[in-house]
Formats: structure tokens, C-alpha cells, sequence
């Protein structure tokens, strides 16, 4: 309760569903950062808990790591703090390699690192937590579907990395599959 969000890709299929979810835990806010606007979901939102302040900003997560730090930043001016980072982008197209290797893995390591800048206890931060949405093709790799399990299985050991790291940077780090 009374936590600060920020939820990437909060507004399509699971992450909206997610969404819907988080509003109704009596968050203070829910800061959702997407590729597309969806006023209407945004509305539906709101109306779930009015006591939840739903903002959106445009995010595309294969953008350069500067361009993510400079919304960081405005996110934080504004709210002063922030607790919580959900990475929640993900596509499943194999036929589209280099695409799918910028939203499920590196997008999601670039929104990680531009927030440790914010977070990291060693840079004077307050800590957080940083929950990413993998898959069990993590663990279980489908043929079907190669670069997205290997895609999967980047974000499983990255976030075991970060977690490692938890009692050195105050960051609790864990995968969601």
C-alpha cells in the first residue's frame, strides 16, 4: 500500500491485466510506460480505484539507455520516489530476431540500469524493487521458438545477477515466470 510504480508495458494483454490488479492494492501510484496511448484503459483504470493516480508516458523500450534515464528523471521530479519497477515488455516472434532481442532482453536490462542510477544504496539511493516478467522458456527452452527462450533465459540470469547484488545496492531483484 502507498507505493510508487512504474509498470513497462502495463497496458497490453498480461500487463494490463497486472494493472488491473496493482490499482486495486492501493497503490499511491501507478506510473505506466508503453509504446501506445490507450486513453480508454487508462480510463478503466482509474475507475477501479480513484484513490490510485494512473499516469502514462510514451516508452518504447529499445530506445538508447540516455533517453530512458531522461523519463526517469522526469517520473522522479515528479514523484520524488519511486519503489517498485515492473518490466513487463515482450514480443514473440521469432521470424524477427533483432526486435525481439531489444524488447525482451536488452530494453529490459538499459530500463534496469538507467533506475539503478536512482536506486543504487552505493550511488546514495533508497534501494527498490525490480520485478521483471520472464517465462518459464527461461527455464524450459521450446524449439519452436529459439530466440525468444534464449531471450528468456537472459532475463532469468540477469535478474539472479541483480539479486545477488540486493545487500550491496539495497535493489531486490526477482523474475516473475
Amino acid at each position: 500500500t502507498n507505493k510508487n510504480v512504474i509498470f513497462v508495458a502495463g497496458l497490453g494483454g498480461i500487463g494490463f491485466d497486472t494493472s488491473k490488479e496493482l490499482v486495486k492494492r492501493d497503490l499511491k501510484n501507478l506510473v505506466i510506460l508503453d509504446r501506445i496511448d490507450n486513453p480508454a484503459a487508462i480510463a478503466e483504470l482509474k475507475a477501479i480505484n480513484p484513490k490510485v493516480t494512473v499516469t502514462f508516458y510514451p516508452y518504447d523500450v529499445t530506445v538508447k539507455i540516455a533517453e530512458t534515464t531522461k523519463l526517469l528523471k522526469t517520473i522522479f521530479a515528479k514523484l520524488k520516489t519511486m519503489d517498485i519497477l515492473i518490466n513487463g515488455a515482450g514480443i514473440l516472434d521469432d521470424h524477427e530476431i533483432e526486435r525481439t532481442i531489444a524488447v525482451n532482453y536488452t530494453g529490459l536490462v538499459n530500463t534496469t540500469t538507467a533506475i539503478m542510477d536512482f536506486w543504487d544504496k552505493r550511488k546514495g539511493g533508497p534501494g527498490g524493487i525490480i520485478c521483471n516478467i520472464g517465462s518459464v522458456t527461461g527455464f524450459n527452452a521450446i524449439y519452436q521458438v529459439p530466440v525468444y527462450s534464449g531471450t528468456k533465459a537472459a532475463v532469468v540470469n540477469f535478474t539472479s545477477s541483480l539479486a545477488k547484488l540486493a545487500p550491496i545496492t539495497g535493489v531486490t531483484a526477482y523474475t516473475v515466470n
